[in-house]
């Protein structure tokens, strides 16, 4: 393993992080559900501002790179992008704490022990990737030059052309996880709804009421215009991003629309260079570039993008190490963008595993001995 490859953080699910329930691990986070005893220590200890009964967990961010709903790897041992993790969670909290500052909502982060992990408070989320587009590429793209005109029940105009800004902000959300039994709602992750299968099945998808469907909308246009406008002043573009939701309960009990997961960041948005753009290029500042590496590199890109061949697929990322090249391009453009953004310079732990360890144990008796 070169000198690279360690400073990775590509297994974040085998921390000795004291914990009562299995760790959850996802795509790029993992995350540590703490005991009763903990959480209610650590909500006196550090005065979060949640009621005392609030159940927190731990989550902590990895350098895996996903594309296509495969994890992907490196030749000479690099399991992930060198600075992603720490890239994205900068990302993110530099949004959410914009969103709060500004009167949106807040978000489920109490606490930022460390550039990889939050102490995060339980949410019960909304059954919705709530997407918003900007300019029309990608997957709505091919739809549309393949005589599609309708998404999420909203109609789009003939004569758009690839890369080029729509009419107007669209918001087009689909399915988190498979959800049974809801009329005109197929049984799929990730397809696309209307606006009017929300609404009339709101309990459904973990609303609380029909109202909070239009906060919901609320909170994802002003969240894209507020990323937006700050990424104008930068010469960036806010192609796309897709937002989670979920609620919280305030300190009087009440439950509360929250921004959850990440925002704004390359693995959840698409992301252009303005100048580039205006010479009629299109420069990915976001994981986009990445896909479109893979697309290139392999000989038959069908096998990315039909999800009739996952199997095929799921071998072709388990098989094939890509060139060290490839991932540290990548590289590049998360601690560009990252310190774009948040006008501060990434910096990358030389063993970010054991410092987590030790700021876990130290400042917060977490871990297990």
């Amino acid at each position: 393993m070169n000198s690279i490859a360690q400073k990775v953080l590509a297994v974040n699910n085998d921390l000795p992080i004291r914990t009562h329930a299995p760790v959850h691990s996802g795509k790029v986070r993992s995350v540590y559900w703490l005991t009763e005893a903990d959480s209610q220590r650590l909500i006196d200890e550090k005065g979060y501002q949640v009621p005392a009964d609030t159940p927190l967990a731990i989550m902590v961010i990895s350098d895996r790179i996903s594309a296509f709903d495969c994890i992907w790897h490196g030749e000479n041992g690099l399991q992930g992008v060198p600075g992603k993790g720490a890239a994205l969670n900068a990302i993110s909290n530099h949004w959410f704490n914009l969103f709060k500052q500004q009167g949106l909502a807040e978000s489920h982060i109490l606490d930022i022990p460390h550039p990889f992990i939050w102490i995060v408070r339980k949410a019960k989320p909304v059954m919705i990737e709530a997407i918003c587009r900007q300019y029309i590429t990608g997957s709505m793209w091919r739809a549309y030059e393949n005589g599609e005109r309708e998404f999420c029940g909203i109609r789009l105009p003939e004569g758009l052309k690839k890369d080029s800004k729509l009419p107007h902000l669209l918001m087009t959300p689909s399915t988190k996880g498979i959800l049974r039994g809801i009329p005109m709602v197929p049984e799929a992750d990730d397809v696309n709804i209307t606006r009017e299968a929300i609404v009339d099945n709101f309990r459904a998808f973990n609303f609380a009421s029909q109202e909070d469907v239009s906060l919901y909308e609320k909170l994802l246009q002003q969240g894209f215009e507020l990323i937006n406008d700050a990424l104008s002043k930068q010469d960036q573009i806010f192609v796309d991003t897709k937002f989670e939701f979920g609620y919280v309960k305030d300190m009087d009990g009440n439950d509360t629309l929250i921004y959850m997961d990440e925002v704004g960041t390359p693995d959840s948005s698409r992301i252009w260079d303005g100048p580039e753009y205006r010479r009629g290029k299109v420069l990915e500042k976001s994981k986009e570039d990445f896909r479109q590496h893979l697309l290139n590199h392999f000989p038959e890109p069908d096998i990315l993008l039909n999800k009739n061949r996952m199997e095929e697929r799921l071998a072709l990322a388990r098989d094939n190490e890509l060139p060290q090249q490839v991932l540290m391009k990548i590289s590049a453009t998360y601690l560009d963008i990252a310190e774009t953004i948040t006008g501060k310079p990434i910096q990358l732990s030389d063993n970010p595993k054991q410092e987590i360890i030790s700021i876990l144990r130290e400042k917060y008796d977490l871990i297990e001995d």
